[in-house]
């Protein structure tokens, strides 16, 4: 009984010290994580709307959307996040507007854990730069062959499932932004 009594005492604090110990790496983590996730958003932005040199939040709704803006301080576009589900999980990405909602000015894959060396191609910059200056005024579109519409983009061989993805994502953040901002 006294040998219960001490395995179960010596339980009980080792489990105690180790929640303590994670509580406290925890909380001196916590901030830096958030900080370096701001850092990662601010650079993201900048890439992915080249040219302009600050940004205003906007928020409505619950979404929120990022206006660019050029050195005399015009608006140059939009940038926005955009989540959904890929073949193999979650897909995250950051793309960017022009000023009139138009066209996809440029895009970038903050998150994705689609398979290596078939749907991961969705990172390579072969694919991200059919995004660049695609009209969205019509639903962008995805082809297996050639392109032949000027709202498509070609899929990438063996991964039409990502490929879908991230096409699906984008029209459905593009069409809840123009409902949501009015634009």
């Amino acid at each position: 009984m006294k040998n219960a009594l001490r395995m179960i005492s010596v339980l009980i604090i080792v489990g105690l010290v180790s929640g303590g110990v994670l509580v406290c790496v925890y909380n001196y983590a916590s901030p830096l994580i958030q900080r370096n996730e701001e850092e990662a958003l601010q650079e993201a932005i900048f890439k992915v709307l080249p040219g302009i040199t600050k940004y205003n939040e906007l928020k409505k709704d619950g979404m929120t959307l990022y206006e660019g803006l050029d050195q005399k301080g015009n608006v140059s576009g939009y940038v926005f996040i955009a989540e959904g589900n890929g073949y193999q999980g979650p897909i995250r990405l950051i793309a960017s507007l022009d000023k009139d909602l138009s066209r996809l000015t440029g895009l970038e894959v903050l998150e994705s854990s689609e398979t290596p060396g078939l749907g991961a191609e969705i990172t390579q910059e072969f694919f991200k730069e059919q995004f660049r200056n695609l009209p969205v005024l019509l639903k962008i579109a995805f082809t297996k062959g050639a392109v032949s519409k000027p709202n498509e983009v070609q899929a990438i061989t063996g991964a039409t499932i990502s490929t879908r993805a991230v096409v699906e994502i984008l029209n459905l953040k593009i069409e809840e932004i123009r409902s949501v901002f009015g634009k």
